[in-house]
């Protein structure tokens, strides 16, 4: 049997939002190209998980590592974890006014680029390829064009979303509700990207409840959070049983 050195490890991770205790010790193994869903009811620490591995201020690493490729992302500023290769898809994408949406995700591009030492795209060659994403994912090219976000209604963030991960090529992506918004046709295009980019090496963390998209997206590994630890591992047997019984049944 072939093993592989897993792209990111997390060991004994616990973060803390002000004084209260969110994640008690998370620790899981994710190799490249494959994909966890990480499910939980509201309030087990999911969207804390992310944030903590992006690096959001509010949200304070008190002990544990999560490597990315050797590099500990605790020990890095949200910018540099971003170029190290680690991507978060916000359950609510905020606005940027006043940023154009071309400029904001070619500017990420570039900076991932250059730490990677590849050349910079300009902005003709970024429209082509931003213009073609947009395409893919069912995004009309004008919104790139306007402000981030702004007035996008919750399906477009979301696609957005998509856009800036299919352009950055990232090598670990998590997904934070990602379904949450999107229509039948957006909801493909999640399955679509996500099985053409973990063919390419991107591994994929997926917060979802849609057991429809779950089995679509055939998992590696489906955990369970609850009062920030993993409960439960198992398949898409375990995602099957929350949907049909709830996390009540869990933790009665």
């Amino acid at each position: 049997m072939t093993t592989t050195t897993p792209v990111l490890q997390v060991r004994d991770l616990r973060v803390e939002i002000g004084e209260r205790t969110v994640l008690q010790s998370v620790s899981l193994d994710v190799q490249p190209g494959s994909l966890i869903v990480l499910m939980g009811a509201n309030g087990s620490g999911k969207s804390t998980f992310g944030m903590a591995l992006a690096g959001h201020p509010n949200y304070h690493v008190t002990a544990g590592q999560a490597l990315l490729n050797g590099k500990d992302l605790v020990q890095l500023p949200a910018h540099e974890r971003a170029r190290a290769g680690f991507f978060l898809s916000f359950q609510s994408p905020p606005d940027i006014p006043g940023v154009k949406n071309n400029l904001f995700i070619r500017t990420a591009l570039n900076a991932v680029r250059e730490s990677r030492g590849e050349t910079p795209l300009d902005a003709f060659d970024f429209l082509n390829s931003a213009k073609q994403g947009a395409k893919e994912l069912g995004m009309p090219a004008a919104m790139l064009g306007r402000p981030v976000n702004e007035g996008f209604s919750g399906g477009e963030r979301k696609r957005n979303e998509l856009l800036q991960l299919t352009l950055l090529q990232p090598r670990v992506a998590l997904l934070d509700e990602i379904d949450s918004g999107l229509d039948v046709d957006g909801v493909r295009a999640v399955v679509e990207l996500v099985q053409r980019m973990r063919a390419q090496g991107t591994a994929f963390i997926v917060v979802s409840h849609y057991l429809q998209m779950i089995e679509s997206l055939q998992p590696d590994q489906v955990l369970r959070l609850d009062q920030g630890r993993i409960a439960e591992s198992g398949d898409l047997a375990l995602a099957r049983s929350i949907a049909e019984t709830g996390f009540a049944r869990a933790n009665a």
